[in-house]
């Protein structure tokens, strides 16, 4: 899911650090880049990959093992009492912008990456389900096809506000502190489930759980801290029925969508 150019150096090291734990020869020697939309559905050689936990709950029932859910190290992220690590959407505006709290924002326009996005549309939704009363509540939303895509689009004026995913906000305040210099975060969503690592139902038992064992092993923390990982939970996934549960909640307040 975190596939900035200038992570390339980290992701590649988790990845070979993983193939060295796992041992396996059918895994790839390489990470694949990531399409740049959603596909129609997992496809069955997908070995490895990270998915948002909206779509997979939406789309992709019986497409897909978890692996493993990654706690980052970054503001926004945290551990449910259960010991489920959570992450959350920032909502953005431009740092000179009057805004005060979410009710501002009534009659603005806002970006988001995707419709189908945990992060840049369900959680939003349900937060401003609570505000919207059960009516439109911005002038017009717009889709960018990425949350850095959407943070653009505030910085420039072209968008009031966006809803960004904690941790992609936390790796371009590393990475690329000049894409939110201009920015600044106006509220959090309500928190999910993180997202977490899968494999294609059809990857066979034994090396999804070999990847699974290999996620939680010591001999990976040093690859695991290149991407701000503290750690990966063992998979848990009745926890992302939470998703949907935001997505009702929502519908029962009137505001079965984001707009």
């Amino acid at each position: 899911m975190y596939t900035l150019p200038e992570m390339a150096e980290a992701n590649a090291a988790f990845w070979a650090a993983l193939r060295q734990v796992v041992n396996l020869p059918t895994l790839p020697q390489n990470l694949s880049p990531p399409p740049p939309h959603l596909p129609t559905r997992i496809a069955p050689e997908t070995i490895f990959s990270q998915m948002c936990g909206y779509p997979l709950k939406r789309l992709y029932a019986n497409q897909y093992t978890i692996l493993g859910t990654p706690l980052y190290n970054l503001p926004g992220c945290a551990t449910r009492p259960d010991g489920m690590p959570t992450h959350c959407s920032f909502i953005i505006v431009a740092r000179n912008a009057a805004f005060n709290a979410p009710a501002d924002l009534r009659g603005q326009k806002f970006a988001v990456n995707g419709f189908d996005s945990n992060s840049g549309m369900n959680l939003p939704r349900r937060l401003f389900a609570d505000i919207a009363g059960a009516a439109h509540f911005f002038s017009a939303v717009t889709i960018t096809g990425s949350h850095v895509a959407s943070m653009a689009a505030v910085a420039a004026g072209d968008a009031d506000a966006a809803a960004i995913d904690c941790v992609t906000y936390g790796f371009c305040a590393i990475y690329r502190p000049e894409a939110i210099a201009g920015l600044r975060i106006l509220a959090q969503t309500p928190a999910s489930p993180a997202i977490p690592f899968i494999t294609s139902s059809a990857t066979p038992p034994e090396t999804a759980a070999a990847l699974a064992r290999a996620l939680s092993s010591p001999a990976m923390a040093e690859a695991l801290a290149g991407l701000r990982i503290m750690e990966v939970v063992p998979p848990r996934p009745e926890a992302y029925e939470m998703v949907l549960a935001m997505e009702q909640e929502a519908a029962a307040r009137g505001y079965p969508t984001l707009a």
